[in-house]
């Protein structure tokens, strides 16, 4: 009896199919798989960064391959083609007019203006939730790491690691710590030693002291001294002597210590150490914990004034910036203390030439992490999903060593060699086939149910000329400031200033003063004073008669214009024409155009006509079209979106703009 019963089941099965019978709760889910590569500040083009041409040529292998797997082309940033908005514009399929994410630091109505309101980077500052969460919601396992915009965590099923900037867990940014001297540096990096200019500190100035306490130190040949470098609640101790017995002052080794007792490196300029125990502090509003992790340091210069400059990288992984937590510790067990990516925004290390090895030398570590942390996630945490960004190509493409002298739009650009430039040209591509080396690990962890999608918030162009708005601002009468004269950091006369520009295209207006919670003014006295500003910007030239405004738009227009959410702007909002940048420093000098450092920028760029800001966008799967080349025009950033959610076949939201892309069979 039961093996009869046991043959009609068979049977029923097999006629009407196991799907007919199985359960709505117990139906196979969908089987397809995501792993979206972003990369952030990746520039592709038709011209000269054609990386398609590189890779056809054999020199990007890995996007060769993904290229012949699938579609690929070309895209264009949203404006103000930032960080934080591109990848609310990527992770949304929406504007800022509908996900909320204007900016980085942004500033609100009824909101005073001498602090940020909405930090861009954090999940909260978006109006609609980020892909992760319809992914999640559609019933998948989302892995995100390095993503900006994904912390405080969203989703509850899945992984989170140190979303960038996120202002979420125990975040220990790395320190340069630099002999204070006359204070001549500090003062001319000003706000530019903190974290977006108002967090925590990316270079410390400070003094060394004649050694005290150290056990068995080496002999010096000049007199030895001692720098106590307090980051993140705990001091490591460095000895610097002179191993030189040449009759000259040469330091030339620094010992590391915790305690003065116990040595744990012993490095000459250029050279780093291992991994090394620490336990930091993250304090936060009525807690102080205590974070076993590690560091590690460098010494990137040494003089014989006592002049020092070294650096301590903290390891970018722990307990408290991931979700759930052990998710930190075995991501260290399988890759190992984790370096991010290179330098920090804003770059510190462009100030000397012996920088630009030490960025070299983090690129590599954070391309190495990454690059190992592809397998580690798929094997780790099983995902249907994985979203992971490595920060480290925006840095170098938007740094002081390379961008100027590649691209020949940079004032620059004559400025070395041929030979000189090639070579430059050979980090670059270096750097792109380290990407094309994550891009094959993401292949070999890929089944063919994956659709692989490589793309980027947004690509960088030549920096010629800062234009300083404020000290025009203040030429005007405008705005009223002080400088510091031991931190070069403004003081801002908040009451009788009545206009101000904010990163990244802001400028905030009242002829009523601008303290307290800000309210958009109105009247005649408000437009007198608006139209006097736009009239300002739009005839403002450079010394050899060029203008660095692209538009200027006003608050109620740029909805319209700009897609903008209008609750999270300036009065004004402005585009600035490529190779010239906005820039929200101060002076006593009132000097509006300065030469910057940094050669390579994205910020306030129209980019749909600049094809140096655009990405490159390749997606390959089940259903995606073979070998196909979408053409040299630049699809709409939104459109990604879309276009993988109907690869993966889930439902796109209601809130989503874009369109999916011409790439299916």
């Amino acid at each position: 009896m039961k093996k009869t019963a046991a043959v009609i089941i068979l049977l029923i099965l097999i006629i009407f199919g196991v799907s007919k019978v199985i359960s709505p709760k117990t139906q196979p889910q969908n089987t397809l798989k995501l792993y979206w590569f972003i990369p952030d500040g990746v520039r592709a083009e038709p011209g000269l960064f054609n990386i398609y041409k590189w890779a056809k040529e054999g020199k990007l292998p890995n996007i060769k391959k993904l290229m012949e797997m699938g579609s690929y082309g070309y895209s264009f940033p949203t404006f103000p083609s930032h960080t934080p908005v591109n990848f609310a514009a990527l992770l949304t399929g929406a504007y800022p007019e509908v996900n909320g994410v204007d900016d980085g630091p942004m500033h609100a109505i009824g909101s005073p203006l001498d602090k940020v309101a909405v930090g861009g980077f954090r999940s909260v500052a978006r109006k609609v939730p980020a892909i992760w969460k319809t992914l999640e919601d559609a019933g998948m396992k989302v892995a995100v790491l390095s993503v900006p915009g994904s912390t405080p965590p969203e989703i509850q099923k899945g992984v989170v690691i140190r979303g960038r900037w996120g202002g979420w867990g125990a975040d220990f940014n790395a320190i340069n710590f630099e002999t204070k001297g006359n204070l001549l540096q500090r003062v001319l990096q000003g706000r530019a030693v903190h974290l977006f200019f108002f967090g925590a500190e990316l270079t410390k100035y400070i003094d060394s002291v004649s050694p005290s306490g150290w056990v068995n130190t080496p002999k010096s040949f000049s007199p030895p001294y001692e720098v106590k470098m307090d980051g993140w609640g705990t001091p490591v101790y460095a000895f610097v002597y002179d191993s030189t017995d040449n009759g000259k002052t040469d330091y030339d080794h620094v010992l590391f210590s915790l305690d003065k007792k116990d040595v744990l490196a012993d490095l000459t300029p250029g050279k780093w150490s291992g991994w090394l125990p620490i336990t930091l502090h993250w304090v936060t509003t009525d807690k102080d914990i205590p974070v076993d992790t590690h560091f590690k340091a460098t010494v990137i210069k040494l003089g014989s004034d006592k002049f020092f400059r070294i650096r301590i990288d903290y390891d970018n992984l722990n307990q408290y910036i991931a979700q759930p937590p052990e998710a930190a510790s075995a991501m260290e067990n399988s890759v190992g203390p984790m370096i991010d990516f290179a330098d920090n925004f804003p770059a510190q290390l462009v100030y000397y030439p012996e920088d630009k090895k030490t960025f070299m030398d983090e690129a590599d570590m954070s391309f190495e992490w990454h690059t190992k942390a592809v397998s580690a996630m798929v094997k780790d945490f099983s995902p249907n999903v994985v979203i992971q960004d490595i920060y480290t190509p925006n840095q170098m493409l938007t740094s002081r060593w390379w961008m100027g002298y590649v691209d020949p739009k940079s004032i620059h650009y004559k400025d070395i060699s041929d030979k000189e430039r090639e070579k430059l040209w050979g980090e670059v591509r270096g750097m792109y086939k380290k990407l094309d080396n994550i891009v094959g690990e993401i292949l070999k962890v890929s089944g063919k149910n994956t659709v692989i999608v490589f793309s980027s918030d947004h690509g960088a162009v030549p920096l010629n000329r800062n234009v300083n708005l404020n000290n025009l601002f203040a030429q005007k009468g405008w705005l009223k400031f002080t400088i510091d004269p031991k931190t070069g950091e403004p003081n801002i006369d908040w009451k009788n200033s009545k206009v101000i520009y904010l990163k990244m295209a802001h400028v905030y207006i009242n002829p009523n003063g601008l303290a307290g919670d800000y309210h958009r003014a109105s009247g005649p006295e408000y437009e007198y004073l608006r139209n006097q500003v736009i009239d300002a910007l739009e005839n403002l030239k450079d010394e050899d008669g060029s203008k660095p405004v692209a538009e200027v738009v006003k608050w109620e227009d740029a909805k319209r214009f700009m897609q903008l959410d209008p609750s999270r702007i300036g009065d004004l909002v402005i585009a600035n024409a490529p190779g010239y940048g906005w820039n929200e420093e101060m002076s006593n000098d009132l000097k509006v155009f300065t030469s910057p450092l940094i050669t390579g920028y994205k910020q306030a760029i129209l980019a749909k006509d600049d094809p140096g800001m655009w990405t490159p966008f390749i997606i390959a799967g089940p259903g995606i079209k073979k070998n196909n080349f979408l053409g040299d025009t630049p699809a709409v950033q939104i459109d990604q979106y879309p276009t993988i959610m109907k690869a993966l076949k889930v439902k796109i939201p209601d809130f989503v703009q874009g369109k999916p892309l011409d790439v299916f069979n």
